[in-house]
């Protein structure tokens, strides 16, 4: 009966470590199958939101397809003398996104690739007519002082915004050449064929860029600029609806939170607006924009729009907090308030279609002069608020955090107004279709004489 049993029992074992196998098999696959597909999935709803992303790998692979012909037909490549693999390293390297990119390497490459085998070659040259023993001690130095001064240089500020992928190239050419000329005995047809190389991969480069479907740095930077401006007057909107409304915030509560979070937009994007300024500047003329285009001004306009993004943050925070007014003293503001922050939204998008259409403003002055209104009805609703005995203090100090928060969002809205004056008056913007007569403007005094009065007002709110 033992073996009968010990042998069932060795069976049962095997048939279960077999069915394990396969089930962590098929659990294999069923996780390689879902990773892929969502692979897949993300990939496509990239290429769906932007198909420049598709069209721009099928330049690279029409500009690499170009270049490899360099090595597929014998006479070019008998011409280029086997060096046709520097081709396609240039493309490789050079090809960016934007034609901005695109040029700036391009022609950082090609300044730098010609100087440094000009140098090199005349330093060989003069190491050689020096004497052997000479030769060695001219050429290490020479290598070790330019390669020291070309790095230091990379921490230029100017210097490394502009040229410091040229400085790489510069280092790295320099040294291939200056070294190789001391065990290669034909140094000028190395140089040579080098430079010619290089010249046909930034020229196929540059032309599948310009050529097909063209990606501009400066018109990037124009829409991000527009929409970032666009989201933050939403995100102000939102953000006051939903402190000062009892219900939160009505409509669609999805799209109000993702309105909401658009000040982040505007916070997080220096980095590339500062990038695509840079990369703009290397473009030529182009549509809407033309020579010596004035793209450090939409840096001072990101500018303004973050000083007022840093407002909102503080506002959204105000939300969340654990002192909150009592609901009937918001009543007895929220009127005043959410005017003035609708008011403020409409001078932001006023200014965001002034940019993107390249039209001054008709209307401007006036939505100004009624943002200015509103900040003087709010400091006199917290003036009538002040007089009312039966408002404990302590309960509207929340309030006043709000209100003069308000106040000045308005005042930095008014420095983006002054930001994109100066850009229009740069960038030659057309003037309004039709110049509307001046709309009567309520009698308002400056922002700065309404905030230095706020301050008196909310100094008195503040005193115990």
């Amino acid at each position: 009966m033992v073996p009968c049993g010990t042998s069932v029992k060795l069976e049962m074992e095997s048939g279960s470590i077999s069915d394990q196998g396969c089930l962590w098999l098929c659990r294999l696959v069923l996780v390689a199958k879902l990773k892929i597909s969502g692979f897949m999935k993300k990939a496509w709803k990239i290429g769906a939101d932007d198909p420049r992303k598709v069209v721009h790998g099928i330049k690279v692979g029409l500009a690499l397809a170009l270049v490899s012909v360099f090595y597929y037909t014998r006479p070019l490549y008998n011409g280029v003398g086997g060096t046709a693999m520097w081709a396609i390293m240039t493309v490789v390297v050079v090809f960016e996104f934007t034609v901005g990119g695109s040029l700036y390497k391009g022609l950082n490459r090609a300044i730098a690739t010609l100087s440094a085998g000009a140098l090199a070659v005349g330093i060989h040259w003069l190491a050689s007519k020096s004497g052997e023993t000479a030769e060695h001690i001219i050429l290490g130095s020479a290598v070790f002082l330019l390669s020291s001064a070309a790095t230091f240089s990379r921490f230029i500020p100017t210097v490394r915004i502009q040229f410091d992928y040229g400085i790489t190239i510069f280092i790295l050419t320099f040294s291939l050449v200056a070294l190789s000329g001391y065990r290669v005995d034909e140094l000028f047809e190395l140089a040579e064929r080098r430079l010619s190389t290089i010249a046909i991969g930034v020229s196929i480069c540059l032309l599948a860029c310009i050529l097909v479907c063209p990606v501009w740095a400066g018109e990037e930077l124009h829409l991000l600029i527009t929409r970032n401006m666009e989201k933050l007057a939403d995100s102000l909107v939102v953000c006051v609806d939903k402190y000062l409304k009892e219900g939160g915030i009505d409509g669609d509560k999805e799209a109000s939170c993702q309105n909401l979070q658009g000040y982040k937009c505007v916070l997080n994007s220096k980095a590339s607006e500062d990038s695509l300024a840079n990369l703009a500047r290397w473009e030529p003329a182009h549509g809407r924009f033309r020579f010596r285009y004035p793209w450090r001004q939409y840096q001072k306009v990101s500018a303004a729009m973050r000083y007022c993004a840093y407002c909102i943050e503080t506002l959204d925070g105000c939300i969340n907090s654990e002192t909150q007014a009592p609901e009937s003293i918001k009543k007895h503001i929220s009127d005043v308030c959410v005017k003035l922050s609708l008011e403020c939204s409409k001078v932001l998008k006023e200014l965001a279609s002034s940019i993107k259409s390249m039209k001054k403003s008709s209307r401007i002055n006036y939505l100004v002069g009624e943002m200015n209104a509103a900040v003087e009805e709010l400091l006199d609703a917290f003036r009538s608020l002040q007089q009312a005995d039966s408002v404990p203090l302590f309960e509207s100090l929340p309030l006043v955090t709000v209100a003069s928060l308000l106040i000045e969002i308005s005042a930095r809205t008014d420095r983006v107004v002054d930001a994109v004056e100066d850009l229009a008056s740069l960038a030659c913007f057309e003037p309004a279709d039709s110049e509307k007569p001046e709309l009567s403007k309520p009698p308002t005094s400056s922002l700065s004489s309404i905030v230095s009065q706020g301050d008196d007002a909310m100094k008195a709110l503040q005193q115990v």
